[in-house]
């Protein structure tokens, strides 16, 4: 869930360093801090607690210069984030940055302390730094003293090594934490994730568990960790830059809300046929007789992209009829679930390397079960390892909150569903392309939604200093109730549950009085009479209703103290429309109270350690 940085090449590594670890600062950001290897051959650090702009601060006023460094923002997992346990680690001439949890440290650390070593923080990670020093020690060459370490532990690892006896070397390696090396002309790059080398390269190669990446200026070469030679083919990442930056906007996560009708529209691209009313996802592996198969589906996912799995769940089965479980990845893959013949699974994650969607969509392929990954990251782990990828193309999320991946799992995730029931045969052409043709229309309604943001931020001024908040929905939007309750936790530490509406009377209601804002989710759908009865009851007990509605009749408008208008479309697709007006509450709520919206606290974008 941290983020490394190294840069090996002709210029200063500093600002090259710096400027990577702020397009990697949602991935954590308890403290910060740079190892470079100077110009005398001494390797210099520098680290601060806290967000990046004091480890900016210490560096300006304690600069240091050098064509070769390796940095880090971390995400606290072993000891609270102080200047002592912030990376680079050092020992002797070696330092070293890591992502990930080496499970046997403690009865790694008892024996080096046996040999009189000695530690200066409480992280795991530091045994890491000595083992490998060890290994140097012994005699073994930088890249050999890595694999060699790395055999003595267990778990998981994302890594970036220096030495000053080798100074012409960065070494890299993973296990279960993302990490990518950037090609450059006459340089090579190490990140956690893409947008850290975007400025400098698009040419990337994604490592796979097990593997060790040597960088020099002059190129990469990649083994296996018994030191055999893996020949890899680097990819051609089509995000821009600017893509990652504010663009005026105030935060990230505003600007990841406004580019949602984009976002939608990219993932639907090329994908259907309103014609024959047929859905074509590239390199979708069933045909209509392996679709005809299939006999139950199993839906993976954490957070907000569960949520996302939750409505595809009603979307399945109403279309394709087929019976689908949604799990959350964690509990899927430490129970011994049922996976029959006939099992599509389905996970779901944005950044492709969530460490237990993978476990989870390791497990069911394991099991037998065919693979489909829905993700924004090409070459991720998901991908690499799914039998069937539909991409997203959602571009970078900076914000941790997530918004617009949300939104275009979700158009995804339609498309499969009326994938497999043209597959079926429970859709006929004439439906399929009347849902296909109000699908196309959603980017449109979007941004009808999105033009009543002033409403959303005048709503939030009267609202922001409420304790707690209750959302509601029936059906399939139950999830976005979820969803909506998720968003406003997260980034205004406001305590929020969602609940199905028709549960209300069977315990929430008990927190009900004049103080609580209840949001409802009100469509004019099959069970709109159900929810006005729940708001009734509601209001019969003093709840603030704030009623979310495609339609505002009176009998919303008299029992509510304000209602957010979404336009109108097909009842299946009323909760990516519903969820806009949530994102934006959530946003102007947290923004008024003066809280980090891109960065809140305790929360990493990508997940990559249990």
């Amino acid at each position: 869930m941290c983020g490394i940085v190294g840069y090996i090449g002709p210029g200063d590594s500093v600002p090259i360093l710096l400027d990577g670890l702020k397009r990697l600062e949602y991935r954590g950001y308890d403290s910060a801090g740079l190892a470079v290897l100077n110009g005398t051959g001494r390797i210099e650090l520098r680290r601060s607690t806290g967000k990046l702009a004091n480890l900016e601060k210490v560096v300006s006023q304690e600069p240091l210069q050098g064509s070769t460094g390796i940095g880090h923002t971390r995400w606290a997992t072993h000891g609270p984030p102080s200047e002592a346990n912030a990376h680079p680690h050092r020992v002797g001439g070696l330092v070293l940055v890591h992502n990930g949890i080496i499970e046997n440290h403690m009865e790694l650390k008892k024996e080096l302390l046996g040999e009189g070593r000695s530690f200066s923080s409480e992280t795991d990670t530091e045994v890491l730094c000595h083992l490998i020093d060890r290994q140097s020690k012994r005699g073994l060459a930088l890249p050999e003293a890595v694999r060699a370490a790395l055999a003595e532990v267990r778990g998981t690892y994302a890594i970036g090594v220096m030495s000053e006896s080798e100074p012409g070397l960065v070494v890299g390696a993973r296990n279960g934490s993302p990490l990518i090396v950037g090609l450059g002309a006459d340089a090579s790059f190490l990140a956690s994730d893409v947008p850290a080398v975007l400025p400098y390269t698009r040419d990337v190669i994604f490592l796979d568990d097990g593997e060790v990446a040597i960088l020099s200026a002059s190129g990469v070469e990649v083994t296996g960790l018994e030191g055999e030679r893996r020949p890899k083919t680097s990819t051609r990442i089509d995000w821009n830059p600017v893509m990652a930056e504010r663009g005026g906007y105030k935060h990230f996560m505003l600007k990841e809300i406004h580019e949602q009708p984009r976002s939608f529209s990219d993932t639907l691209l090329g994908r259907y046929s309103l014609e024959r009313g047929e859905v074509e996802i590239e390199g979708f592996m069933l045909d209509e007789g392996a679709v005809g198969d299939i006999e139950q589906v199993v839906i993976v996912a954490c957070g907000t992209s569960w949520h996302a799995g939750l409505i595809a769940r009603y979307w399945i089965e109403s279309l394709a009829r087929l019976p689908v479980t949604v799990d959350i990845a964690s509990e899927f893959r430490y129970r011994d679930p049922l996976v029959p013949p006939g099992t599509l699974f389905v996970s779901i994650t944005q950044s492709g390397e969530t460490a237990d969607t993978l476990a989870a969509q390791r497990e069911a392929r394991r099991r037998g079960a065919k693979t489909v990954t829905i993700c924004n990251v090409v070459g991720s782990t998901a991908t690499r390892e799914a039998d069937a990828v539909i991409y997203t193309h959602a571009g970078p999320e900076i914000g941790v909150a997530s918004t617009k991946a949300f939104t275009s799992q979700l158009a995804a995730l339609f498309l499969l569903a009326v994938r497999l029931a043209r597959g079926r045969g429970t859709l006929t052409n004439d439906a399929a392309r009347c849902l296909l043709e109000d699908l196309i229309r959603i980017p449109l309604r979007m941004e009808e939604a999105l033009a009543r943001a002033g409403e959303i931020a005048a709503l939030a001024r009267r609202l922001a200093g409420a304790r707690d908040f209750l959302y509601l929905g029936r059906g399939i939007n139950f999830p976005v109730a979820l969803e909506g309750a998720l968003k406003l936790k997260e980034i205004s530490y406001i305590h929020a549950e969602g609940y199905p509406a028709g549960e209300l009377k069977h315990g929430p209601i008990a927190l009900i009085d004049e103080q609580v804002p209840v949001v409802v989710l009100a469509p004019h759908d099959a069970v709109y009479e159900k929810v006005l009865s729940n708001l009734e009851e509601v209001r019969a007990r003093g709840g603030r209703i704030i009623a979310v509605t495609d339609r505002a009749d009176e009998s919303v408008r008299a029992r509510a103290e304000a209602v957010l208008d979404v336009p109108a479309t097909h009842p299946l697709l009323t909760p990516i429309l519903f969820a806009l007006p949530l994102q934006l509450l959530a946003y102007y709520v947290s923004d008024l109270k003066g809280c980090d919206v891109d960065q809140p606290r305790n929360l990493a974008k990508s997940v990559t350690v249990e």
